[in-house]
């Protein structure tokens, strides 16, 4: 069999000692962030437009291009994986589109030398229907909606709409609040449904051409060397070595 390796990198690293009480304002010392990541995903999106007819007509993803969108994902990571969308680190994100190596999350996402013309296409809307849906269930609306119409005499009421990863995120923060301590196995399913996201987000912005795997990657870690893929051609098959036979005991032999 051989290994496949997806071809976006999602790595992250849980702080040991996470202060009990300072997510409940992180979403205020995030504010510049999100500032700055409105404006940076605008030019992502103009930019994937750009991209899109350059992958149509020469195909290939012009590489400057390429450098801005990875680091405006990169940049995502590092805010959501500080804030809520991992709550992993107290170290407060840097402003930078570049991978910084000491900041405990990562983001890389290997640079294709060749797209398909035609799926372009149909890749970004049609294909990754299925992994829309699934998203909506991992992270929700991720907005205040009203619930109920509003009368003379009754107030709107509003609802919190955050998906799971929004649930188990919250349910740590809480569990964080009063032992010191992240549950190592919310943590890990957390990175799983990020690394999934983040997947479907390079695949959608025309980044690869590679599907992404209906798998749930948990841990801070990418898996080395990806998930074994059994051949499916007999020429695949042929190509496996065989067995290795262990040579015999040389004392059974003189026996």
């Amino acid at each position: 069999m051989t290994n496949s390796t997806y071809p976006v990198k999602v790595n992250a690293q849980l702080d040991t000692k996470l202060s009990r009480g300072l997510w409940l304002v992180k979403w205020l010392l995030a504010i510049p962030h999100y500032v700055i990541l409105a404006f940076l995903w605008l030019a992502f999106f103009v930019l994937s437009v750009i991209a899109f007819f350059a992958i149509l007509f020469t195909g290939r993803y012009p590489r400057a291009i390429f450098d801005f969108n990875v680091g405006v994902m990169r940049w995502s990571w590092r805010v959501g994986y500080y804030a809520y969308s991992a709550l992993g680190t107290d170290r407060y994100p840097p402003f930078t589109l570049q991978d910084v190596p000491d900041y405990p999350a990562h983001l890389e996402i290997d640079y294709p030398e060749q797209l398909s013309r035609g799926l372009v296409l149909v890749k970004w809307w049609l294909l990754a229907i299925p992994h829309y849906l699934i998203m909506s269930f991992f992270f929700g609306g991720g907005l205040y909606v009203v619930s109920e119409v509003a009368t003379a005499d009754q107030a709107p009421v509003w609802v919190w709409r955050s998906g799971l990863v929004g649930l188990l995120v919250l349910f740590a923060a809480i569990v964080l609040l009063f032992t010191g301590r992240y549950p190592q196995s919310i943590y890990n399913f957390v990175l799983g449904m990020n690394r999934w996201a983040w997947r479907v987000a390079a695949y959608a912005g025309l980044m690869t051409d590679q599907y992404p795997p209906f798998r749930l990657d948990q841990g801070g870690q990418e898996p080395e060397g990806g998930q074994p893929v059994m051949p499916s051609t007999p020429q695949q098959l042929s190509q496996e070595p065989p067995p290795s036979v262990a040579a015999p005991d040389q004392a059974s032999v003189r026996a």
